[in-house]
């Protein structure tokens, strides 16, 4: 049935008018977010870049997720989906435990799935020796990532070897075992002088940036600089860092190597890791590292369709990300890890664009889809659900039906919406889509006899 008008064309034409002169270009886009207009203005927000590299760490991050087993064919599988979507970096699992032909076959992946207006850089994580730079180079990747531990002796907590000696009987106690922060600057610097003879870009991720000083962080970029690092990433593994900290880390390191990128990895244990990438980016950080999903051990990472749509919308900074594939990265990575995201997770959540279903919240979309959700759901592959609820009335009721394809009466949808809100009442439960239809073939069987009221 058609529903009844609440409101003219002339009342409607008069919104419009009244909500069109409350936007700005740039942070309206119509069928694709409407937000503040506050957000591109740089006296509110300081300055923000033009655009920002995001690099995708979620195979990496399979290897942190406890009970996550899958295939390298699924794998595979899952990395051409991440180079489709306009990922313009990628790191890959670790080289331990995987032959040569295994890296050459992600980098191929890599490579050969990305396109002439959007290359895809492949980055080694975790190369802790020559050779492993050597299999690296000859796999053809981008770059190679050395971690370097900044918290002094107090590293070797995160030294394998010494787990590994230890077990056997063995003391891993040589001369040659780092003792302090001028050891292991100095273990890293060959590391990363053989990569860049190799031609490779080297990315240093200082970890555990949140005990980082003043005076160790210019002993680090000092020496990992002059060594050639190409980028120095700040990581926060124990997600300590709030936005203004990594922004201060982040200016303090470009001064002290103007010539350097700088990327950020953020961990999400207070929710702002999204945040803590905005406040890096405007600070004059060129990268981030996130991962779909915000995949990782602990807390996560930033997730990938939540912080490039935070920019993308937010403040205007482009990502290269073909947004409409967000959604359907998302729900693969859930169905390749089992760990499936909540409901209403950022953007990609299977209810993020459902307001409930009151008849005022339901039908707005009618004056503009983009009141109640600033984003465009098609933007990023998503949808915007139409509920039936307690609260939800007539108006509700009759696009709920007429997607299941069902046309009734004024009077039949009364009478369907008095029923279902008294078996919801009754049994405390919401009604399928299932039990709706049952309902309607009650109400609409010659049998059936309408109340009075309706």
């Amino acid at each position: 049935m058609d529903k009844p008008a609440v409101f003219t064309a002339e009342e409607i034409a008069r919104f419009r008018a009244e909500l069109a002169a409350k936007r700005a270009p740039g942070s309206y886009e119509p069928g694709r977010w409407s937000v503040s207009p506050l957000n591109r203005r740089p006296e509110v927000t300081g300055p923000m870049p033009q655009s920002v590299r995001l690099r995708d760490t979620t195979l990496r991050s399979l290897e942190t997720l406890p009970g996550v087993v899958a295939s390298v064919e699924a794998k595979e599988a899952y990395l051409r989906q991440l180079v489709d979507a306009g990922v313009g970096e990628i790191v890959t699992a670790g080289i331990s435990g995987r032959d040569d032909e295994a890296l050459r076959a992600e980098v191929d992946i890599i490579k050969n799935g990305a396109t002439a207006d959007s290359a895809c850089r492949a980055v080694c994580p975790l190369t802790r020796t020559t050779q492993d730079i050597d299999r690296a180079a000859d796999a053809g990747y981008d770059g190679v990532q050395i971690w370097v531990d900044l918290l002094g002796e107090a590293a070797l907590i995160f030294q394998p070897a010494v787990y590994q000696r230890s077990w056997k009987g063995e003391d891993w106690r040589t001369p040659h075992t780092p003792r302090g922060r001028a050891d292991v600057l100095a273990g890293a610097i060959p590391l990363i002088r053989h990569a860049r003879s190799l031609g490779l870009d080297v990315i240093v991720p200082i970890l555990m940036v949140s005990y980082l000083t003043e005076e160790a962080l210019e002993e680090a970029v000092t020496a990992l600089t002059g060594a050639g690092a190409t980028e120095i990433t700040l990581f926060d593994g124990p997600g300590a860092m709030s936005p203004e900290a990594y922004a201060h880390l982040v200016r303090r390191t470009k001064e002290m190597a103007p010539g350097v990128e700088v990327g950020v990895h953020a961990h999400n244990t207070f929710g702002l890791a999204v945040g803590c990438a905005i406040g890096a980016a405007r600070a004059g950080a060129a990268v981030v590292e996130l991962s779909v999903n915000g995949y990782c051990g602990g807390p996560g990472n930033a997730d990938l369709a939540a912080t490039a749509l935070a920019f993308e919308a937010l403040y205007g900074v482009r990502t290269g990300i073909r947004t409409r594939a967000l959604t359907a990265l998302a729900r693969a990575g859930a169905e390749l890890t089992g760990y499936h995201p909540a409901w209403n997770h950022p953007v990609t959540g299977t209810h993020a664009f459902c307001w409930g279903g009151m008849d005022f919240i339901t039908q707005e979309t009618v004056v503009d889809p983009l009141l109640h959700n600033c984003l465009e759901p098609a933007l990023v592959g998503n949808e915007r659900k139409v509920p039936f609820t307690p609260d939800s009335g007539p108006y509700t009721l009759t696009d709920k039906l007429s997607a299941l394809g069902v046309d009734l009466t004024h009077a039949q949808i009364d009478e369907v919406l008095r029923r279902a809100r008294e078996i919801m009442a009754r049994e405390g439960r919401l009604l399928t889509d299932a039990g709706l239809v049952a309902l309607v073939e009650q109400v609409a069987s010659p049998s059936s006899r309408l109340s009075p009221e309706s």
